[in-house]
């Protein structure tokens, strides 16, 4: 466990103490963590400055031990009963974080609140959690990618150069690439890494589970981020994750009577307009400034929604939708000649 990552590493050393009421010494940890005592030693002071209550006691013969320790007056971390409950009928939340060091984390409260709450409560609160399940459709599973996560933020946090290695959609193998990472971006199911990369001098984003290695090195200047830099301002013009020249342009799209209510129900961007239309039918307009998410959306209405501004707009979606009409000519053309050569039987 000596290659562990420093943030994972954290969180096994106060799941350790939480889990020991009277404490270990940095010698029992060090040896449970598999690194050396002067790690531990510097975890635990930094946890502490941190906030967390880490005490240190002497022990006979000078050996010294940390446990966790509430200050005076301040009652052990407690959850009343209905906190308790909302926690669980929440934790499917957590699905997304399974196999990590944070979903085990989570397991584990869950169980404790099962064996507190009894089989009766429990069962009533399935019922109440079925009420309000969240769909698991097309999420990401990070369960390998904890270590990297864990160097990712730290980057992000220390502001430190990161060495990924990534494997684009199209790119045939992986390739590493030196970036200041800004922020991770979670966007449908799946998160980003908004970086600077320095060999294309730009702001890209990367998909997280196409990084295969995170590596930061150890000693380093700070990078400095550009002043003013947020991330929600960042992907203000985006529809999603994907950025584009900058340039916005003014996006409209009319949804059929069948659909308008669906559309009027959420905010799909920032710059959303709609406008009711006589015929029942909505009129949508974006400010944009790439092309490409929102024309995956419109498509996905079907015949129910029509791009109509601008014309660069409408010939992506009419390009698409000859794209998919070829393919499936193609592909009837395929089958028939196919069954023209089946012998008989």
């Amino acid at each position: 466990m000596a290659d562990i990552a420093p943030l994972a590493r954290q969180w096994k050393l106060l799941h350790t103490l939480s889990a020991r009421r009277l404490g270990a010494t940095v010698r029992e940890l060090s040896d449970e963590l598999g690194v050396v005592d002067k790690t531990i030693r510097r975890d635990l002071l930094f946890l502490a400055r941190t906030g967390f209550p880490l005490t240190e006691t002497v022990l006979e013969y000078g050996r010294k031990s940390w446990r966790i320790d509430f200050p005076s007056g301040v009652p052990p971390l407690s959850f009343t009963l209905t906190e308790a409950a909302a926690l669980y009928v929440g934790r499917e939340l957590m699905l997304p974080m399974a196999g990590t060091d944070f979903g085990d984390g989570a397991h584990s409260a869950f169980r404790k609140i099962r064996s507190a709450l009894g089989d009766g409560a429990v069962k009533y609160l399935a019922k109440l959690a079925a009420a309000f399940h969240v769909t698991s459709s097309a999420t990401s599973d990070y369960s390998n990618h904890t270590a990297i996560i864990d160097q990712l933020m730290i980057a992000c946090e220390d502001s430190k150069v990161a060495f990924i290695t990534y494997q684009s959609q199209r790119a045939t193998e992986p390739v590493t690439h030196e970036v200041y990472p800004y922020g991770l971006v979670h966007h449908k199911g799946a998160l980003y890494l908004v970086a600077f990369a320095r060999e294309h001098d730009e702001i890209r984003h990367y998909k997280v589970n196409r990084i295969s290695a995170a590596d930061i090195q150890a000693q380093q200047i700070p990078v400095q981020r550009p002043d003013g830099f947020d991330l929600k301002r960042h992907l203000t013009d985006s529809f999603g994750i994907i950025r584009g020249s900058g340039v916005t342009q003014q996006i409209q799209i009319r949804f059929a009577r069948e659909v308008a209510r669906i559309v009027r129900e959420k905010t799909w961007h920032p710059s959303q307009k709609l406008t009711d239309q006589p015929d029942g039918s909505l009129l949508a307009e974006f400010s944009l400034d790439d092309l490409r998410e929102v024309t995956s959306w419109v498509l996905s209405f079907g015949p129910q929604a029509s791009a109509l501004a601008p014309k660069e707009f409408v010939h992506a979606v009419t390009e698409e939708l000859r794209q998919t009409l070829n393919a499936y000519k193609t592909q009837r053309t395929v089958d028939s000649t196919s069954r023209k050569r089946r012998p008989p039987k």
